[in-house]
C-alpha cells in the first residue's frame, strides 16, 4: 500500500467533506471486513441507497479476498477516479458517492431518480415554465430540490412536529445566502410549536406566524420547485412536510405574493405588463365595488351625466339601497366559488357556470339587481383570481368587504381613509424581521448581496 497515496486520498475525502455543510441529508460512513476499511460519503437525497446497499455494501462483504475489492469497484458503471477537489463535489451533488479504499479515491455513480412519481402542478400554472410540481413524499422533494439547485452549501435539516402525529419535516436553505438572524428566530418558532396534529402547510404557517389573526399570509405556501428552488437562491428558508405536496417559505412579504415564475421566463416588457395588471387587478378587486357604492349612494355627480342617467335607469326597479344589492351579489359569486372547489372536478365548474348564468339572469329579470351590477361583480370576480397566491387572494376577497362597509358609512372619504388603513397596517406587517413592503424599497438583487455579505 502506497502510503503518500493514501495520505493523499485520506486527505482529499477530508477536503470534500469539510466543503459540504451540516446537513442532516450528507452521509458519511465507514465499514471494513478482513482488514480493509472502506469510507463512504454521499448525500442520500440525491443518491439510491438501495443501490449503494446492493452494489457496494453487500459485495464488499461477500468479496473473495484473492483479489483487491478495487478491481471490482473500477468495473462499475459510472465509476470515476478523482481528479480534483471541484470535480468530485459536482459528481457528489449530482449524485455519485465517494468511496476511500486502499489509498484510492473513487467517485462512483448512483443517482436517483424519483420522476415518474412527480405530478404536475394544478393550482400555479405558467405559460412557458416547468409543469412539474412537487409530490407528497418529502425524499422526492428534497431530491426535486437537490437536482435543480446543485449547491454545495445547501442544507437540510431534519425536525418532528406534532406530539401525536409526529410529521417528519425539513428545513431547507442555503447558508451562503441566508440571513442569520431571520434563521435564528425561525429556529427558535420552530422548538415553541405545541400541537397535537401538524399534516399542512398551512398549518405550520399558522402555528410559526406572530399575528395569528392578520388576514394577510407572511409566508409563501407553494407546490412549484421552480418557484421553491428561485427562492432559496434568494436567501429564504423552506420548510417540506411528509404528505402534503405544498412547501412553506419565509420569509415572504407582499412582493412574492404578486409574482409568479412567468416573470422570469417571459421577456422584461412581456413580465412588466403581466405584473403590472395584477397591480391593476387587485386595486380593481378591492375598491371597485366600493366605488360603485359611493357614486350611486354618495356621490353620483361625480359622474357624467350620461353615465349617471344609464346607472340610475338601470337601478330603477330595484326596492334596496346599493349596499344591499353589491353585498348579495358579491356572496352569491363567494358561495359559487366555494362550491366549484367543493363540487366534483368533473361537475363543479359545469355547475357553477350554469348556475351563475341562471342566477344572474333570474335576478335581474325580477329586479333584485341591476344590469350593471351583474358587471361590476364579475369585473371583481375576474379581477380578484389575478393574483398568483391563493393565501393573498383569501385575504384580499376578506378586505374588500371591509372597505365596502366602511364605504356605505363614509362614502368616498371612508373608502379613500379605508384604503390608506390597508396600506398602514401592510407596512406595519413583518416577517420574521422583514418589513413586508420592502422590495417596494429595496431591489431583490440588493437584498440577495445583502445577505450573503
Amino acid at each position: 500500500m502506497n502510503t503518500d497515496n493514501n495520505t493523499e486520498a485520506a486527505r482529499a475525502f477530508e477536503r470534500l467533506r469539510g466543503r459540504l455543510p451540516e446537513s442532516d441529508d450528507i452521509e458519511s460512513r465507514s465499514f471494513a471486513f478482513a482488514g480493509e476499511t472502506v469510507r463512504l460519503l454521499y448525500i442520500s437525497s440525491v443518491c439510491d441507497e438501495q443501490a449503494i446497499q446492493s452494489q457496494l455494501i453487500r459485495p464488499f462483504y461477500d468479496w473473495p479476498r484473492t483479489e483487491p475489492f478495487g478491481n471490482f469497484l473500477n468495473a462499475l458503471n459510472g465509476c470515476r477516479a478523482y481528479e480534483s477537489d471541484d470535480k468530485s463535489l459536482e459528481l457528489l451533488l449530482c449524485g455519485s458517492a465517494a468511496v476511500l479504499l486502499d489509498g484510492t479515491l473513487y467517485l462512483i455513480g448512483f443517482p436517483k431518480n424519483d420522476n415518474k412519481s412527480i405530478p404536475d402542478s394544478t393550482f400555479e400554472s405558467t405559460v412557458m415554465g416547468p409543469t412539474k410540481a412537487f409530490s407528497e413524499d418529502i425524499g422526492v422533494n428534497l431530491n426535486l430540490i437537490r437536482n435543480r439547485y446543485p449547491q454545495e452549501t445547501l442544507t437540510v435539516e431534519r425536525h418532528v412536529v406534532g406530539n401525536l402525529s409526529k410529521t417528519p419535516i425539513a428545513m431547507v436553505y442555503d447558508e451562503a445566502y441566508v440571513d442569520p438572524h431571520v434563521l435564528e428566530n425561525v429556529r427558535r418558532a420552530l422548538s415553541e410549536i405545541d400541537a397535537d396534529v401538524v399534516q399542512a402547510a398551512g398549518q405550520l404557517h399558522r402555528f410559526l406566524t406572530k399575528r395569528k389573526r392578520s388576514l394577510f399570509p407572511t409566508m409563501v405556501v407553494t407546490e412549484r420547485p421552480d418557484r421553491t428552488v428561485f427562492n432559496l437562491s434568494q436567501g429564504k428558508i423552506v420548510f417540506l412536510l411528509h404528505g402534503t405536496s405544498f412547501v412553506l417559505v419565509l420569509p415572504s412579504v407582499f412582493y412574492d405574493f404578486m409574482s409568479a415564475m412567468d416573470d422570469i421566463y417571459q421577456t422584461y416588457w412581456v413580465s412588466k405588463f403581466i405584473v403590472t395588471i395584477r397591480y391593476v387587478g387587485l386595486i380593481l378587486s378591492l375598491t371597485l365595488a366600493s366605488l360603485y357604492v359611493a357614486l350611486t349612494s354618495y356621490n353620483p355627480e361625480i359622474l357624467r351625466i350620461q353615465l349617471a342617467l344609464s346607472i340610475a335607469g338601470s337601478r330603477a326597479p330595484v326596492p334596496y339601497p346599493s349596499f344591499f344589492e353589491v353585498t348579495f351579489m358579491l356572496l352569491m359569486m363567494e358561495m359559487l366559488t366555494e362550491a366549484s372547489i367543493r363540487l366534483p372536478k368533473s361537475i363543479g365548474s359545469t355547475a357553477t357556470t350554469v348556475g351563475g348564468l341562471i342566477l344572474g339572469q333570474a335576478a335581474t329579470q325580477a329586479g333584485l339587481i341591476s344590469n350593471i351590477m351583474i358587471i361590476i361583480v364579475s369585473a371583481v370576480a375576474i379581477s380578484n383570481f389575478v393574483i398568483p397566491i391563493t393565501a393573498m387572494t383569501f385575504g384580499m376577497r376578506l378586505t374588500k368587504y371591509v372597505l365596502l362597509l366602511v364605504t356605505t358609512m363614509f362614502g368616498i372619504m371612508g373608502l379613500m381613509v379605508g384604503f390608506v388603513g390597508l396600506v398602514s397596517h401592510l407596512a406595519s406587517l413583518e416577517s420574521f424581521g422583514q418589513p413586508y413592503l420592502k422590495l417596494f424599497m429595496e431591489s431583490p438583487a440588493a437584498s440577495r448581496s445583502r445577505a450573503k455579505r
